[in-house]
């Protein structure tokens, strides 16, 4: 967990600040530091950030399903709920880039790589999490025995969840829209904060929650995505119009026993930003 040479961050640091700094920002219907879930805290995510980090470190020489396997397992060892899941299918596969390689270049060959041992450990690691609202498919169904490929089970949920869809598609949503939306953010003068909190709304708006379609419906998910474009289409962050927009957005999305919450655009961001860490694309990052 030691810093690299020239003093940046370790792949483990990366990926703990990472999720430390989506838990902590502000996004409208997630847990932070100013609302808890009945269930769920702010520090079970704290706890759960720091938890990974040697999981990640290790991606690269033990593979990404031991990686996901070891981080699930030391979560669950401290937190009793689901947490991280999503997070951790997203970061351990960029974690396992070789560090001298660009991600957008690595990523592919990683997912080529995966063996089917990892699928056995990735869904073991499923089993352990117990996320909610997976419900049951007809084909390649997580309660089921693992596949041998774990890359065209992911391809079978790639419709209907975003964390298996960026297993099929080389992880272009993250690399190609989230650490972008992100760096624009900051050119804008904006803070990290504000920059997470637009980035979320534009991935809500572009891509309908796969968790909020899986516990509510796909019609629930894409009225939230139309919420959260109306927020956008409010003006810049600071705008009266926007901050009015962003918090009737956070009470409709908290206002049905959390069941709106959109997890899946949380994961996502998490990986944005261990990718723009590890890149070193973003400014101020500690700020």
């Amino acid at each position: 967990m030691n810093p690299t040479d020239d003093g940046w961050l370790s792949i483990a640091q990366c990926a703990s600040l990472a999720c430390l700094l989506e838990a902590t920002t502000p996004k409208p219907g997630n847990v932070h530091r100013g609302a808890d879930f009945e269930d769920l805290c702010f520090n079970d995510f704290v706890v759960s950030a720091v938890a990974i980090g040697p999981a990640m470190e290790s991606a690269q020489q033990r593979g990404v399903g031991c990686a996901i396997l070891e981080a699930i397992s030391a979560t669950r060892s401290l937190v009793p709920t689901n947490t991280n899941l999503g997070c951790i299918l997203l970061i351990a596969p960029l974690a396992a880039v070789p560090p001298e390689l660009p991600l957008d270049q690595g990523i592919r060959a990683v997912l080529a790589s995966l063996t089917p041992s990892d699928a056995a450990q990735v869904y073991q690691a499923i089993s352990i999490a117990t996320p909610g609202g997976l419900g049951h498919v007809e084909e390649m169904d997580v309660h089921d025995s693992a596949p041998s490929d774990l890359i065209q089970a992911m391809r079978h949920a790639a419709e209907r969840d975003l964390v298996a869809r960026q297993y099929s598609n080389g992880f272009t949503d993250v690399l190609n829209h989230v650490v972008p939306w992100l760096m624009e953010g900051q050119a804008e003068g904006w803070s990290l904060t504000t920059a997470i909190i637009h980035t979320h709304l534009r991935l809500m708006a572009e891509f309908p929650d796969s968790l909020i379609a899986r516990k509510c419906g796909a019609g629930v998910a894409q009225e939230a995505a139309e919420r959260a474009k109306h927020v956008l289409a409010g003006g810049r962050p600071g705008d009266r119009s926007f901050q009015r927009g962003l918090t009737d957005l956070d009470f409709w999305l908290r206002s049905d026993g959390h069941r709106r919450n959109p997890g899946t655009s949380a994961d996502l961001i998490a990986a944005g930003l261990f990718a723009a860490l590890r890149e070193r694309k973003l400014i101020s990052p500690f700020q």
